[in-house]
């Protein structure tokens, strides 16, 4: 039996992302799609799989480092895989490439062909945004949502056929098979296509007395009414994927996925900066002098801010875990209170002759933070960004 790491063409001490790209390579090049009818290609293709399987494994890798084929002998092969098919090496491997996807996916377009013959084809999918507001996204929310999509025909049933007919029958064209094989020869050899039937579009049936409702589609447009169920702490972008609620399929297949986006409705009142929420908050100058307390709005309703005498426009006071929950952790951010003090642009002649006794009072007079203080800021400001 020929050597698993020799199989795959790499080192002893190849990675586990070598070891995937050199399976990749050869179960492409391998694959039966591509070679049918190759029993060399076939052989080649399933050693490729059986090497992988064993030395992607750590325990098995460590096993068959130590003690060669008979440290891995035991589950049904030689090395341990057990395929007995190629149908077990595409369930096996199916998702190495992350995302969703696998090598045969890339390749041969798309997911391979599962589902039995006369079951009608998949709905497509549908994507629809949702907005909402901070308050629905601080708390999660459930919304009921009208979607216009194709929904299964009540007439047919879903079939297709007229009621009382006899419904479908085998494709002539394809011989119930669902797909057609054209084989061409050239001077490199000979070539096989294979593509969905034309006349049943890879159904393998076709429905002979079509239902009226529908025009023999199983399927017509409606529109449905969907519970989401939205979590605390979404992101605008996030999206919710609710399996079968996309488009019913033809002729009884499958229905299609939902897909709810998030949207973020701006707030009159908040601007989102992560989990932390911003509000500007005005005060007359003789409240920033002598203090006082607000009312200002959170994401819960209004509460009472105590606000120091003496503080200076631009100052924030935070509002601790008033902010929105991490989706993850639940961890809630903070609400961030950025204070104005309001300067009046208009004064009668006795504000005016009022105000105007402070103008030269010491206590009324500027005093910034020092030349010294201010240099450090800037230079903190600086090692940060150089």
């Amino acid at each position: 039996m020929r050597d698993y790491y020799e199989i795959l063409g790499v080192a002893r001490e190849a990675s586990d992302k070598e070891l995937k790209s050199a399976y990749r390579k050869l179960a492409l090049k391998y694959h039966p799609d591509r070679n049918p009818g190759d029993k060399e290609a076939e052989t080649a293709f399933k050693e490729a799989a059986e090497a992988y399987e064993v030395l992607s494994n750590p325990d098995k890798r460590q096993r068959y480092n130590r003690f060669g084929h008979a440290g891995v002998r035991g589950n049904g092969s030689a090395g341990g895989a057990g395929f007995q098919d190629i149908n077990d090496i595409f369930s096996a491997f199916s998702d190495i490439f992350g995302g969703g996807g696998s090598i045969f996916d890339e390749v041969f377009g798309g997911r391979r062909a599962s589902r039995p013959r006369g079951t009608g084809r998949p709905g497509s999918d549908l994507r629809i945004k949702l907005r909402l507001t901070l308050e629905e996204i601080a708390e999660g929310t459930e919304k009921k949502i009208k979607v216009r999509k194709y929904v299964s025909c009540d007439s047919c049933a879903g079939s297709g056929a007229k009621p009382g007919s006899d419904g479908s029958t085998a494709c002539t064209t394809c011989g119930g098979a669902g797909e057609v094989r054209q084989v061409t020869r050239s001077v490199f050899g000979q070539f096989v296509n294979v593509q969905p039937c034309p006349t049943c579009h890879g159904e393998g049936r076709v429905v002979k007395d079509k239902c009226d409702e529908c025009s023999g589609e199983g399927r017509r447009k409606g529109e449905e009414t969907i519970t989401v169920t939205v979590p605390p702490g979404v992101l605008e972008g996030h999206y919710l994927t609710l399996r079968s609620a996309g488009n019913s399929g033809v002729r009884g297949g499958p229905s299609g996925d939902l897909r709810v986006e998030i949207e973020e409705e701006p707030h009159s009142d908040f601007v989102r900066e992560g989990l932390d929420i911003y509000h500007d908050l005005y005060i007359s100058f003789p409240e920033a002098a002598l203090g006082t307390e607000a009312e200002v709005p959170t994401l819960k309703g209004r509460a009472r801010l105590q606000i120091d005498p003496g503080i200076q426009s631009g100052k924030l006071l935070r509002m601790r875990e008033r902010g929105l929950p991490d989706l993850n952790s639940g961890r809630r951010g903070d609400q961030m209170v950025r204070v104005h003090v309001w300067t009046p642009t208009k004064l009668s002649s006795e504000e005016t002759r009022i105000v105007e006794k402070f103008r030269k009072s010491e206590s009324f007079q500027p005093a910034p933070e020092s030349l010294d203080e201010r240099k450090s800021f800037f230079s903190k400001v600086k090692d940060v960004f150089s």
